[in-house]
């Protein structure tokens, strides 16, 4: 009564888009880092100011990656290249360290000051999925995610956690890389055609299907199902619920 193909033992779940709608608070920590230094570099250099947008911007170039990968990503899109740099900069310096963790200190005073939203439809599959003695993990390239869970009340639903802390621990590369869904995979001790992955990203669809997991759900929350199918989406959802009316 899932929705989903015979013999499923496992659903590896991204986080921020998918059960909570982190998505949103980390698009507008994204356009807020990256329209503070565009701005600045317009002035300096007396060129036209053109803002981060989210509709064309998140998806494509940041949206599931490791931070550094998106703002390297976002910028090079832009024309312009950064040093890495590491974690003795400033917080000014004009690198991808900087600038990366300067977005995750806006999540971060976010989540606290704002709190995190779950998708309902979310929250009822995930209910669903443990009644019917499947297990839980939660793919994520957040490194807030253990953070994100625990505002949201969700952590009880959530058998295991590969995030970006864990990838940085195990060397894992991130989305769209499968690793991360692999590693997951494996850890719970489910074969990759018996485990599923629901993923709004582009780069998180992209992953499943690198990993040849046998079914991937893409979740369709910025209206880009065709680009879901296309990054390798078996079905494609609005709402995870609406797996579950389909079986009623």
């Amino acid at each position: 009564m899932l929705g989903l193909p015979d013999g499923t033992r496992a659903c590896l779940f991204d986080l921020d888009g998918v059960l909570t709608d982190t998505a949103s608070v980390h698009a507008a920590a994204w356009k807020q880092m990256f329209d503070d230094f565009l701005r600045a570099r317009s002035e300096r250099e007396g060129t036209p100011f053109v803002p981060f947008d989210v509709r064309t911007d998140y998806g494509p170039y940041v949206d599931g990656k490791p931070r550094l990968a998106g703002t390297d990503s976002f910028l090079r899109s832009r024309g312009i290249e950064l040093p890495p740099g590491g974690p003795g900069d400033a917080a000014d310096a004009e690198t991808l360290y900087a600038l990366s963790t300067l977005k995750n200190d806006l999540v971060q005073e976010k989540i606290r000051t704002v709190g995190v939203d779950v998708y309902p439809g979310s929250v009822r599959y995930l209910r669903a999925v443990k009644d019917a003695g499947l297990t839980t993990a939660v793919v994520s390239s957040s490194a807030n995610a253990e953070q994100v869970l625990e505002v949201a009340g969700m952590t009880e639903l959530i058998d295991h956690r590969v995030d970006g802390v864990t990838a940085k621990e195990r060397g894992l590369p991130g989305k769209p890389a499968p690793d991360t869904f692999v590693a997951a995979a494996a850890d719970l001790g489910v074969g990759l055609s018996e485990a599923v992955v629901f993923e709004d990203a582009l780069a998180g669809v992209a992953a499943g299907k690198a990993g040849g997991f046998g079914f991937v759900v893409g979740v369709d929350r910025l209206g880009h199902a065709d680009k879901l199918r296309e990054s390798g989406a078996t079905i494609v959802v609005s709402d995870l619920a609406e797996l579950l009316e389909d079986q009623s």
